[in-house]
């Protein structure tokens, strides 16, 4: 079975399932009234037969009623061996048809699983040990349903292969006088002498076919020994994969979790110095604004000392105060003006990151609700019991051990 590699397929609508749903029960009902009719003629012909045999008994020695009495046993033999392994391919077929629908809802799982986690997004949408496991799921499911399909076509391989028909014929076969026609006493086979046998060859040819049917059924029996192997076998490999899946499911699921958590104390953590950065550009713009005032003043004071006249225009000790007063205000608002844009670059880059977190954060909360989501779906497969492809195997083989019981 191939895996899965993108979204599921086209469903059906409502109402073709309806139909479907009709003509399979009116099928059905076809079937049984067809099974009606041919037990009922069976049953007629059977009485007919019956009735012509116990009268050509009545009017036949005694010779031909111990030779009837033997033929009737050899026909009884027969049938039941015949009966036999019709039984057996029947119980045969259904224990494989039952273990192979019992993989139906895992595989539906699984492939469910697959396509709720492509509906994530980011970089959340990763191939992880999960997926892996899922698809390897996939892959078990699909290999143990060719191998109890390979089964299944076995059996009815076997069914065809069953002397069935041989053995039918030879039960009309065995009686001397069941083809006359009792209306006509006066008829009887032109070339009887020239088609008889031997009452040796004939009980001969009889065990012949109870042989055959003998060997068929050990064959029935051995090949239903395989497919109870091959049963216990694909139960334990769906166990043991289902188990590998869901602690995959949860160690993932944990994982996102932890990630989640920490990204929401990283982005709680972000806003708070956002906060901070964002007050302190404040205190920072204020401080330019309060040094506007005093560098206007010792600008203005130098500007209107420029003005003295004479000798009056000298370097003394105001001139030297003002200057560096104006050099030191020039350097701190030159120094507060480089903190403040590194400030605000640094309160864009949070920003920014704080951005992305909030999508993470998005992405990883989708993913996380996916996961549980998975987890949830792959309840389904708690409810159907693991048991069901080996529940049905013992009661089968307990009876079937008691039809391969083949002396008359």
């Amino acid at each position: 079975m191939a895996a899965l590699n993108g979204k599921p397929g086209q469903r059906c609508s409502v109402a073709e399932w309806e139909s479907s749903n009709r003509l399979m029960s009116n099928t059905a009902a076809q079937s049984r009234l067809a099974s009606q009719r041919i037990r009922q003629e069976g049953r007629a012909l059977r009485d007919e037969t019956a009735n012509k045999t116990q009268w050509d008994k009545s009017d036949s020695s005694r010779r031909l009623s111990e030779r009837i009495q033997e033929v009737s046993n050899w026909k009884g033999r027969l049938e039941s061996c015949a009966q036999d392994v019709d039984q057996e391919i029947k119980v045969l077929t259904k224990e494989a048809e039952q273990a192979l629908s019992a993989t139906v809802v895992p595989l539906e799982v699984s492939t469910e699983c697959l396509t709720i986690r492509e509906r994530r997004r980011g970089r959340e949408l990763l191939i992880d040990p999960v997926e892996a496991e899922l698809r390897k799921e996939v892959e078990v499911i699909g290999r143990a349903q060719r191998s109890l399909q390979q089964r299944i076509k076995k059996a009815f391989q076997r069914l065809g292969q069953q002397p069935l028909q041989c053995g039918k014929n030879t039960l009309t076969l065995p009686h001397p006088f069941e083809s006359l026609n009792v209306t006509k006493h006066d008829w009887l086979p032109r070339n009887f002498c020239c088609r008889s046998t031997t009452p040796q060859q004939w009980e001969q040819f009889s065990r012949y076919n109870v042989s055959r049917a003998e060997k068929e059924m050990l064959a029935s029996l051995q090949l239903r020994e395989d497919i109870i192997l091959t049963i216990a076998q694909v139960q334990n490999e769906l166990q043991a994969q289902y188990i590998s899946t869901n602690f995959a499911l949860r160690k993932q699921a944990h994982h996102l979790q932890q990630a989640y958590d920490g990204l929401l104390w990283q982005q709680k953590t972000t806003k708070e110095e956002i906060a901070e950065l964002e007050r302190d550009i404040c205190g920072l713009e204020e401080d330019l604004r309060a040094k506007e005032a005093p560098l206007k003043l010792v600008h203005t004071r130098l500007e209107n000392r420029t003005m003295r006249p004479g000798v009056d225009l000298c370097q003394d000790q105001v001139q030297c105060g003002l200057l560096d007063e104006a050099k030191q205000l020039d350097g701190t608002v030159t120094s507060l003006k480089q903190k403040l844009s590194q400030a605000q670059h640094s309160l864009q880059i949070l920003k920014q990151h704080e951005a992305c977190m909030e999508e993470d954060l998005s992405c990883k909360s989708d993913a996380l609700s996916l996961e549980q989501q998975s987890l949830e779906t792959r309840k389904h497969l708690a409810n159907v019991s693991r048991d069901q492809l080996a529940s049905g195997t013992v009661t089968s083989l307990t009876k079937s051990t008691r039809d391969g019981e083949l002396q008359p």
